[in-house]
């Protein structure tokens, strides 16, 4: 696996299911450049753990769009399969009509540029990868096949980030939305420090 925080995510090209239920053969990650980003891997449709963390990524979906974040969600299997998947209820199983883009990675190519194909199954882990307005990676986070992400996690990570973009201050542990930053600077921590030790 490879840590892509701080650099390039590598662009694609590949088919897809759009959030509106079209296939697409020319599906491009950097046609949404100037945009942050949730790009998120499972290992496979018509499965277990997937369907969940997808229906709580369409869940939050709205909130991602008031942040100005495009959610797009790939796996190996093809955008036949993801179509069948999005036509499935819930309660069959299914994902149900999810609102936004499924990429059909049948090559592998692009879960193998994201350093996160599994050693033994030959799928993708559960890696998640927030991706700047520039195309630069600034949080990952990946989990084996078992272990469902916190989507909710996602989000406080969208929110630090603005914060950060938008004051220039870092986001200490545990930071949430209307909360106090902090200066990068010996003052800044000193004085972060000295109001906020206990709690964190």
């Amino acid at each position: 696996m490879s840590v892509l925080v701080g650099r390039q995510a590598p662009d694609f090209e590949a088919a897809a299911v759009l959030g509106n239920g079209e296939i697409v053969d020319n599906f491009k990650l950097s046609d949404s450049n100037g945009k942050l980003r949730v790009l998120f891997f499972w290992p496979l449709d018509f499965t277990f753990v997937c369907p969940s963390e997808i229906i709580a990524h369409d869940n939050r979906l709205a909130q991602f769009k008031e942040l100005g974040v495009e959610v797009i969600g790939v796996s190996i299997d093809s955008q036949f399969t993801h179509h069948a998947w999005r036509l499935t209820a819930p309660e069959k199983g299914g994902i149900g009509e999810v609102g936004f883009p499924i990429v059909a990675d049948v090559k592998h190519e692009i879960t193998q540029a994201y350093g996160i194909e599994h050693p033994e199954a030959g799928v993708a882990m559960r890696g998640s990868f927030l991706i700047d307005e520039n195309g630069i990676v600034q949080h990952q986070v990946v989990n084996n096949l078992p272990l469902g992400r916190n989507v909710d996690e996602m989000l406080r990570m969208v929110k630090a980030l603005q914060f950060h973009q938008q004051n220039g201050e870092v986001c200490p542990a545990g930071w949430d939305e209307g909360q106090e930053g902090m200066k990068d600077t010996a003052e800044g921590v000193a004085k972060y420090l000295g109001s906020h030790a206990e709690a964190l």
